[in-house]
């Protein structure tokens, strides 16, 4: 009569392991926020320097000029295999006039941002798809017909 309870114990102790493997990992992406940092930036009286000492080097900056800066960090959970969901995500976007002056800062969340739906098949080319065999042997029987100018010689 012992081993039934022991057994029962073992069994409750395997499945609370086997569901805490479930629960997953977070991890935390991008830059380290300081709310603090990003509160005291002001527009009109911050530049790009002030900017820099304050809160660092930005993730990104604006790809056509770099007049804005963007402090990304995001939060994703993976569970066991499975592909990892981003849970949070938090872009501070500040932007500067032509004196480097901070002219606008824009906070954007995980709600702001779009899934973008692509195509995931080939991209189409002009011209006739060949086998594999059709590749190798394709010159076959292609040799110029005797009499045939061959390049000049």
């Amino acid at each position: 009569m012992t081993r039934l309870p022991a057994l029962g114990i073992a069994m409750a102790v395997a499945l609370g392991v086997a569901a805490s493997g479930c629960s997953g990992i977070v991890d935390k992406r991008g830059y380290v926020r300081d709310e603090a940092a990003f509160g005291s930036v002001e527009v009109g009286v911050d530049n790009k320097e002030s900017v820099y000492q304050r809160l660092g080097s930005p993730s990104t900056m604006a790809s056509i000029s770099d007049n804005t800066w963007y402090y990304i960090s995001s939060h994703e959970k993976r569970v066991a295999f499975f592909a990892p969901e981003v849970t949070d995500r938090e872009i501070t976007a500040i932007e500067f006039d032509e004196n480097e002056m901070v002219k606008e800062v824009n906070n954007y969340g995980l709600e702001d941002g779009r899934v973008v739906a692509y195509d995931d098949d080939k991209t189409p080319t002009r011209g006739k798809e060949l086998s594999f065999l059709e590749q190798m042997f394709g010159n076959i029987g292609r040799l110029p017909a005797p009499g045939q100018d061959k390049g000049g010689q």
